[in-house]
């Protein structure tokens, strides 16, 4: 047996407790989407309240995780982990009594409080066991595959569980499983050292602001969707964030003790981690959307064809894990870190040119992404750790989320606004007209070249980071 995998077997328990905390975050993400038409039956939701019923969860997990993320490194990440996981536990119980969509609304809302309060904490946790960048990996990408199990399986399992039980179902089962990783986070791990704690004073002005340009920026791409580019209100809702953004890097710049040290982000390995990671994010979100909209809608597939339609992405991700440490140790993370990122931006020039042409050259450009995501994943994260010290890996972690968070929207935006600009109708009308078709084979090219051309400027200013 290496000593790395003694290193694994040593710590079992917390690798188990850390691996739950991950995968309550991925399934989350992706369980829920498809009960929200039983949900909007049975609690008589509109559109909006069920448009909020998921981004309540994204933003108040986007949105608070620098916060969370500053505060694990100054009071103790196990702590804060497993405050966290007391929260989900109550708030996931309260599913039970829901009777109306705001109701659930709240309670989503108080699962990304969890949500942002556990998840900065599992990545900087498996750091701050191991020593070696080998054992960092090897751990780091265990947690990474549990969590990427439960975003591949989350919605066949949803579909599964809604044909025997009720919806409230899929939101009750976190009760156990925070439950599991707080018993097993608490055995497993030891509380913080006080010399392995940040201890400047908490910027509360520069928490306020934020929060406040995360949220904002993560509001913006959902109105942009639903009210289309034509409306004021996503425009002013960009242009808040924009002014909040500004505000808080004069802060971070002018204060004593600032919320983030910009220096920190400035240091070549964590600005080209944090690009990359951003790259992945931008694709996953528009790339999927596209895909979702061209299969059911453009294709005309039926929900449970489109689905299989995303296996090459499920496949790639469940199966590349046994892969990524070995690539890594061949290349390097550097390396790793840049090709895997390419990777993405490969698949989705693939997209745009030809994935309207035929289904294969969609499941080649959603297993290149697929394959860069898991890699990327894993490393970018792990570069950003290594540009750090030891007592800011939290809010490195928490830097890594957002970026994949504020990037995700950034995504959709660039997508829905090109559709409403070029798409004339609903898209929801059954039986396209030629033009419409036409347009949406447009959109498709356009998007998918936007994408690309966003994602290799920030691949292309990673690598020049990492360069330095």
């Amino acid at each position: 047996m290496t000593s790395t995998q003694s290193a694994l077997r040593h710590h079992w328990i917390a690798l188990t407790g850390l691996s739950a905390v991950f995968l309550f975050e991925m399934l989350d993400n992706s369980i829920l989407n498809v009960a929200l038409p039983t949900i909007g039956t049975e609690l008589h939701a509109s559109t909006v309240a069920l448009q909020w019923v998921t981004g309540a969860y994204a933003v108040v997990f986007g949105g608070l995780m620098l916060l969370f993320g500053s505060i694990a490194d100054r009071f103790g990440r196990r702590r804060i982990m497993l405050v966290g996981l007391v929260l989900l536990a109550l708030a996931s119980l309260a599913t039970a009594f829901v009777t109306t969509a705001e109701q659930l609304v709240a309670v989503r809302a108080a699962m990304g409080l969890a949500a942002a309060m556990t998840t900065p904490g599992s990545i900087a946790l498996a750091f701050r066991l191991f020593a070696g960048d080998a054992t960092r990996l090897r751990a780091i990408n265990l947690i990474s595959t549990v969590g990427l199990v439960g975003l591949a399986i989350g919605p066949t399992a949803g579909g599964l569980v809604l044909a025997i039980a009720p919806w409230q179902v899929l939101l009750l089962v976190n009760v156990p499983v925070a439950l599991l990783a707080f018993v097993f986070i608490h055995r497993g791990i030891a509380v913080d050292e006080p010399g392995d704690l940040h201890s400047a004073p908490l910027d509360i002005p520069g928490s306020l602001l934020g929060t406040a340009t995360i949220v904002l920026a993560l509001v913006a791409p959902t109105v942009f969707v639903s009210e289309g580019a034509g409306s004021w209100l996503p425009w002013a809702s960009a242009a808040a964030a924009l002014g909040f953004g500004g505000l808080f890097v004069v802060r971070m710049r002018t204060a004593a003790h600032p919320l983030l040290d910009l220096a920190l982000i400035a240091r070549p390995l964590v600005s080209a981690g944090l690009l990359y990671k951003a790259a992945t994010g931008l694709a996953l979100a528009g790339l999927g959307y596209l895909v979702t909209l061209q299969l059911q809608l453009y294709w005309g597939w039926p929900p449970a064809l489109a689905a299989l339609g995303m296996l090459p992405q499920v496949i790639v991700l469940l199966a590349a894990g046994p892969f990524v440490g070995r690539f890594v140790e061949r290349v390097g993370l550097e390396r790793a870190a840049w090709m895997s990122a390419a990777s993405v931006v490969v698949g989705l020039a693939v997209y745009a040119a030809l994935g309207s042409v035929s289904y294969a050259w969609v499941a080649v450009a959603l297993a290149l992404v697929a394959a860069g995501i898991r890699v990327n994943g894993v490393v970018a994260g792990m570069n950003v750790f290594r540009g750090l010290p030891e007592n800011r890996t939290s809010i490195g972690s928490a830097l890594v989320d957002t970026a994949s968070q504020v990037s995700n929207g950034v995504g959709i935006t660039v997508v829905g606004t090109i559709l409403a600009a070029l798409f004339t109708g609903s898209l929801a009308t059954s039986g396209w007209n030629a033009q419409q078709s036409g347009e949406f084979r447009e959109v498709m090219t356009l998007a998918g070249a936007a994408l690309t051309v966003i994602a290799a400027a920030l691949v292309a200013w990673g690598f020049a980071r990492s360069r330095r």
